[in-house]
């Protein structure tokens, strides 16, 4: 523990902004949002965001999930019991009423309930992945939208493919590294060193049944094979990359992996979409990235942690060679205080935060702010990464596609 002189109370920040059910019209119209408590999160204002870029879009998305507020989208996610009516009938319509809530001008951002009679919104032919009200909207945009047309054909390529990973169709590739850790500097080393295992693996889902059935659901005509096997290969790379950069901050650090009672590390501020669909098996990578490590303990903490993920955690020893995932739900300096003060949870030899976001938001900054004095004040090392973009599929040569901030 900190010298108490340095010890500070780290409250919870205070919510001026109350919940406010919002029933959608018949038309879709603007209609302003309020945030849920407690206090902001990347999830949630995510979510938000979508109304001040497009008008009506979020209050689109709700009514393609047959709800009526954010609330209840809230709700499902956070493991209650669905409203009467939620889901989809078949993957056809879920694929359909996906794809409409793309369905809006990507100059003029009109939805398809503000287009006139004379005006339909039909896709880019080129990347599929937006729309337009017309040719005027469409040549008006062409400056800014040839710049990234390219790398939105694998977007609208990929959306569709991660139904794989919900399925469970697609499996991660895993298993002991057959190279020395310290050669393996990134993705270009790593699909070397798994390329036996990982071309079977593809080949195996690009000729299932699955794959066939999710084109012929989708609606669109199926793409080339090797379209195909990039696509799978992102979707690896974004599941993989929480891991391996986990490893990369142990090794940056100079973590000791190697001591008694194995180590733990802290992923601070965890959202829904990381923990929704991850598996434990999903960090075995980590554990193979460090062979002969004494046990790995990686807890996830975060307000919008996935509610069927959440799992008990103890301060047990670590059976060496062995990774143990686990989640809790709740902020981060509260979990501190009642769970790591306490000694019911390992004091944490890393805390890494997973592109939080706080840069870009004042409201985030100042729900953080808590958090960020607590890792100042106990001098825990800690590792931060942000969005970069990344102009080809990839392409970067790091092990994760992020900029790394190390503090220690």
């Amino acid at each position: 523990m900190a010298p108490r002189s340095r010890r500070r109370r780290h409250k919870k920040p205070l919510s001026s902004v109350a919940p406010v059910v919002v029933t959608p019209p018949t038309v879709v119209t603007p209609v302003p949002l309020t945030l849920s408590k407690p206090g902001p999160s990347i999830d949630t204002l995510g979510f938000f965001s979508l109304e001040n870029n497009v008008p009506g879009l979020s209050q689109l998305i709700l009514q393609k999930l047959n709800m009526k507020s954010y609330e209840e989208y809230k709700l499902v996610l956070d493991g209650g019991t669905p409203v009467s009516g939620f889901g989809f009938r078949c993957p056809q319509e879920m694929f359909q009423k996906m794809e409409d809530t793309f369905r809006f001008c990507a100059y003029c951002r009109a939805l398809p309930s503000g287009l006139s009679d004379s005006k339909v919104l039909r896709h880019c032919k080129r990347c599929r992945n937006v729309y337009y009200c017309g040719p005027e909207c469409q040549r008006s945009d062409w400056p800014a939208h040839r710049r990234v047309c390219q790398e939105l054909r694998l977007v609208a390529v990929d959306r569709l493919m991660e139904w794989l990973l919900v399925t469970g169709d697609f499996v991660l590739p895993s298993g002991p590294w057959s190279w020395l850790t310290e050669v393996v500097q990134g993705w270009d080393t790593w699909f070397s060193m798994q390329r036996l295992q990982l071309d079977s693996t593809l080949d195996a889902v690009l000729n299932s049944q699955a794959m066939t059935t999710l084109w012929a659901s989708a609606g669109r005509p199926r793409p080339d094979p090797h379209v195909l096997q990039g696509s799978l290969k992102r979707l690896l790379t974004d599941a993989l990359s929480r891991p391996l950069t986990l490893g990369f901050g142990l090794r940056a650090l100079g973590i000791n992996v190697g001591k008694v009672g194995g180590s733990t590390v802290h992923v601070v501020g965890a959202s829904h979409a990381e923990t929704f669909l991850t598996r434990p098996g999903d960090y075995d990578e980590l554990g193979y990235m460090f062979p002969g490590h004494l046990g790995l303990r990686v807890i996830l903490v975060g307000i919008d942690v996935a509610a069927g993920f959440s799992q008990s955690t103890s301060a047990s020893l670590l059976e060496p060679g062995t990774v143990q995932l686990s989640g809790h739900r709740g902020l981060y300096h509260d979990f501190w205080e009642e769970q790591v003060e306490t000694g019911q949870i390992a004091h944490p030899d890393l805390v890494v935060a997973f592109h939080p976001g706080f840069h870009a938001s004042s409201d985030l900054m100042e729900s953080w702010l808590p958090t960020l004095l607590l890792l100042r004040d106990y001098e825990i090392p800690t590792m931060i990464t942000v969005y970069r973009f990344c102009p080809l599929p990839i392409c970067d040569t790091s092990l994760t596609h992020s900029h790394l901030s190390l503090c220690k």
